[in-house]
């Protein structure tokens, strides 16, 4: 049985020590799951970016049934990438090619949103099951790669996470193809990661777009809804209301602590 180990330092500062020590387990962020076998990373999950089989049926790659019979058949056995290969579903090389693109999106995310490893289990597994396990120091260094592209184009990074809207004036119809589809998907509700699935379409190659469409003054992300504050001495109506009675509150905490 396995336990959940605290960490206290960042994340790629972990991943380095985790592939120093070629563990294997699942290092946890507040935005995604690094799974790792031998100090190598073999899959990584984000829920700003769209998962294998969302893009791998979305595009056309593979049937929903043909997915979920192999998820159904090995994914307990943590070899569901194997199965899709062996029943014929998808080549080898097709498999690596949308696993890595998929690993790297949600690695940018996982590392993206904050820098902080919450904690690492220890040999803990992802269902797909490994396919092309990467180098610790290659994710890393495509991660800071794409945020540098990223930044150079627009440096805001709220599009990628947040709702985003269409400013007056833009149009699909006046701009480049992919450019075109993407700012038709930009409806006030959905995030980037909701909108590469819609395109089944890789993650970071959507969000060069919506950076060049927020760069261009085409689209924004959606502000946060006010919070509603409460001044002292109101309740939420705004209505007066009696401080709190100290000395009978006391006489409970000390029936309390009594009890």
């Amino acid at each position: 049985m396995t336990t959940a180990a605290a960490t206290d330092g960042s994340a790629p500062a972990m991943l380095g020590s985790l592939a120093a020590d070629r563990a294997t387990g699942a290092l946890s962020t507040e935005s995604g799951v690094f799974y790792l076998a031998a100090g190598h990373v073999v899959h990584v999950e984000s829920a700003y970016s769209p998962d294998l089989g969302d893009l791998l049926t979305r595009s056309g790659a593979l049937p929903a049934d043909g997915w979920w019979e192999a998820v159904e058949r090995a994914g307990a056995r943590h070899r569901v990438g194997r199965q899709l290969v062996d029943s014929g579903r998808l080549t080898a090389g097709a498999l690596e090619l949308c696993h890595l693109g998929a690993l790297f999106d949600a690695a940018y995310f996982a590392l993206a949103q904050d820098t902080a490893a919450l904690r690492f289990r220890p040999e803990a597994a992802h269902w797909f099951g490994a396919v092309r396990p990467v180098p610790v120091a290659g994710v890393l260094r495509e991660s800071q790669r794409r945020r540098d592209l990223l930044d150079r184009i627009w440096p805001d990074p709220a599009v990628d996470t947040a709702p985003l809207t269409r400013l007056p004036g833009a149009d699909p119809a006046d701009l480049p193809p992919r450019r075109g589809r993407t700012l038709a998907r930009v409806d006030g509700a959905s995030t980037a990661a909701q909108i590469a699935s819609a395109l089944a379409c890789r993650t970071f190659h959507t969000l060069v777009e919506l950076r060049r469409l927020a760069a261009d003054g085409l689209i924004t992300p959606v502000p946060p809804p006010p919070v509603a504050s409460v001044r002292p001495g109101t309740g939420a109506s705004g209505d007066a209301w009696d401080e709190p009675d100290t000395a009978l509150l006391r006489r409970l905490l000390d029936a309390l602590e009594a009890l």
